[in-house]
């Protein structure tokens, strides 16, 4: 049975930083890309950032692109976000996602979320 657990998140100010962790189990890791989302309420999830089975490709939301960094460990079994000079609009649930490496483009696979608050 595949789990995936979000952990990092809560309060900061704004040009704060948090990491985020993605502890991964029931699955090996290197077997599946990932990516972070999150969503606000009343919104869709939204798309922010992707790292491919081996760490050597990522990809990132435009609004995010400088300022957070995807990053995996297979021997761990865990995905991180590491989320740098953070603005009150990056206040979000993060949810972190996993999908085969071959196959289907779609996600199957989703931890419950962790929040993120920026204070203005």
């Amino acid at each position: 049975q595949v789990q995936l657990v979000e952990s990092g998140g809560g309060l900061v100010q704004a040009g704060g930083s948090l990491r985020l962790s993605c502890a991964a189990s029931g699955l090996t890791l290197s077997d599946y890309g990932m990516g972070w989302f999150r969503q606000t309420p009343g919104k869709e999830r939204e798309f922010v950032a992707t790292i491919n089975w081996s760490g050597g490709r990522t990809n990132y939301a435009d609004s995010v692109k400088g300022r957070f960094t995807i990053s995996r460990d297979n021997a761990k079994n865990t995905v991180y976000l590491e989320m740098n000079s953070l603005k009150p609009e990056d206040t979000a649930v993060y949810f972190c996602a996993a999908r085969p490496n071959f196959g289907s483009l779609e996600y199957p696979y989703w931890g419950q979320g962790t929040q993120v608050t920026v204070s203005s």
